[in-house]
């Protein structure tokens, strides 16, 4: 269980660890890793693998509007 401490000055709570934004950042670090490692070995081209990269920055917006499409 994380360490809770109250701040009485900004009437705040702290969490110990990642905070009221959870540990997001590591699940999209390896689904961009992922996502990168998939569309570099669908890459038929050196610009192909340069879109693949690009496109593993912004995997999430593709499974939102696949999944808002449904």
């Amino acid at each position: 269980m994380p360490k809770r401490e109250f701040n009485l000055v900004k009437k705040e709570y702290k969490y110990g660890g990642c905070g009221w934004r959870g540990c997001g950042g590591g699940v999209y670090g390896l689904g961009f890793l992922g996502a990168a490692i998939y569309y570099i070995q669908q890459a038929t081209g050196f610009w192909n693998g340069v879109l693949g990269i690009l496109k593993a920055a912004v995997w999430p917006a593709f499974v939102v509007y696949k999944l808002l499409g449904l």
